[in-house]
């Protein structure tokens, strides 16, 4: 013996939405948050090299375009990491790069 389908009945089911800003009148607490800031400012005016952990959707031209100003001195980070790059247009997000210092530039 077969029982006929039966659908889901979801007849009786409600759903309501608090926000913390709007019921209890406090603020959000934001003490645990922290930030960082990645700056070029030591590498463009020279000084040392920087580490710099590869994001999804990075290429050594935008890395470049950041910390040098111009796109085209991505094959100094190219250079500056062959220990672990082989191919340029293969960098993987959580890689970390040296990011040599203006000076340290050929």
């Amino acid at each position: 013996m077969t029982l006929p389908d039966r659908k889901a009945d979801f007849s009786g089911v409600s759903s309501s939405v608090d926000t913390t800003g709007e019921t209890t009148g406090r603020t959000a607490d934001f003490s645990g948050v922290s930030s960082s800031v990645d700056t070029s400012a030591g590498v463009v005016g020279g000084g040392r090299e920087q580490t710099y952990t590869v994001e999804r959707g990075d290429t050594l031209s935008h890395i470049a375009k950041r910390f040098y100003g111009k796109a085209g001195e991505w094959n100094t980070i190219f250079q500056a990491n062959r220990d672990q790059l082989d191919d340029p247009d293969l960098i993987q997000p959580g890689q970390v790069l040296r990011i040599p210092a203006h000076d340290d530039r050929g």
